[in-house]
């Protein structure tokens, strides 16, 4: 038996799959700092057009997803995610060259693409070990190491920008793939057996697609997932924008949002220790509602002029603290919930559910994000609209059990 076929601890599994989860934060937050430069140098008439950076990597991950999942289920989880690795370095070289915006963001979505193997196989990963809400608790615990990332994020991307330009955040994204891959590869074993996996035969696709459409938990999750991400996207496409012309704080932007970050890492300790009680369903209901109440103050004292100018700045940075914390509090719960019928097309489902949360999650974030105009409203109107329809279709349409 070679080391890379012994069992690993439960800690050094939540670290790796934190990480492969992680490429996709990295890869979105680092690239915040550099989005003025990026509009002044390929998008100087139309400065919004550069948060499709953001976006389009995001739409690449959601058709990747679609792909990752069975793949992993014919060929095994590990090749998959190496394979997808390798495709994202490759794009990430050539965002590097990009000379135009057009194929900066053509090189981004074959990025998303690339990523979505390891995004979403490693879901695939955890559901071939656990199921359930012991699920969602190795979730909660990834999620609680994955949200590190997006605190360092940003500030590594200034820092780059600092040393070299913006092009050289593709080169650190190709050598942290590299280092994750290398610690995968030689640490952790595969978790599909041969005897388990899947032939790619378009009609037992199609018969395990449909399957999913037949489990009205897996319907209302994925929507709800959709809703969930599509706040927490046009949320990052507007963010520097806000810091920079609302509040004057573009140079310290990376700092902020690391406070954020390191602020709303309490949302997934606190679904580890509440959902084995509480439930999936209950968690999840309970946290949209608290941020939509939070989202309504805030968008009703600032449209009535009521927030004193002294307490804007203290009031967004709580309320991205919620929303932050709220993608801790229901993300791996929806998954764990989606996830639980189909155990035995894993990753399938996996592929399935996350691709159409992902695409139609960019597909309600980008138009939050253009209508950016120098204020918040736009923002907190598009998330507020959101998450109420999420609370609702889990209120009426899943009711905690």
């Amino acid at each position: 038996m070679t080391a890379a076929q012994k069992p690993i601890s439960q800690t050094e599994f939540v670290a790796i799959m934190a990480m492969l989860f992680a490429t996709i934060a990295i890869s979105i937050d680092a690239m915040l700092p550099a989005l003025p430069d990026i509009a002044a140098a390929l998008s100087p008439d139309a400065p919004n057009a550069a948060q499709l950076v953001v976006t389009s990597f995001v739409f690449g991950m959601g058709i990747g997803t679609l792909f990752a999942g069975p793949l992993s289920d014919a060929f095994g989880r590990k090749r998959i995610i190496m394979l997808g690795s390798a495709l994202y370095a490759l794009a990430a070289l050539a965002c590097y060259f990009a000379p135009s915006l057009e194929l900066l963001l053509a090189a981004r979505v074959v990025q998303g693409i690339g990523a979505a193997a390891p995004r979403t196989v490693s879901i695939a990963m955890i559901r071939d070990l656990y199921s359930g809400r012991g699920m969602a608790k190795i979730m909660s615990f990834v999620m609680m190491v994955f949200t590190v990332i997006p605190a360092v994020a940003p500030l590594m991307g200034q820092g780059i920008i600092a040393i070299a330009d913006w092009h050289a955040i593709f080169l650190a994204y190709i050598a942290f793939s590299a280092v994750i891959m290398l610690w995968m590869g030689l640490r952790q074993p595969e978790t599909l057996p041969l005897t388990a996996r899947r032939t790619l035969q378009i009609s037992t696709l199609w018969s395990a697609t449909s399957e999913l459409g037949r489990h009205r938990v897996i319907v209302i999750s994925t929507i709800v997932q959709a809703l969930t991400l599509g706040a927490l996207f046009a949320t990052l496409s507007s963010m520097h924008g806000i810091f920079e012309t609302r509040f004057d704080r573009a140079e310290t932007f990376p700092l902020w949002f690391a406070f954020i970050a390191v602020g709303s890492m309490s949302g997934s300790l606190l679904n580890s220790r509440i959902v084995m009680s509480l439930g999936m369903r209950r968690v999840i209901t309970g946290t949209l509602a608290a941020q939509l109440c939070l989202t309504l103050i805030c968008l009703l004292t600032i449209a009535t002029g009521l927030m004193p100018e002294v307490l804007a700045f203290p009031a967004h940075l709580l309320w991205s603290i919620g929303l932050f914390s709220m993608m801790g509090l229901t993300m791996g719960n929806l998954n764990a919930l989606a996830m639980e019928p189909v155990g035995h097309i894993a990753g399938l489902a996996a592929s399935v559910i996350s691709s159409l949360a992902t695409v139609g999650s960019v597909l309600l974030a980008i138009p939050i994000g253009l209508a950016f105009n120098g204020t918040v409203l736009p923002l907190l109107t598009g998330v507020a609209v959101l998450i109420a329809v999420a609370l609702s279709l889990m209120r009426f349409g899943l009711p905690a059990r």
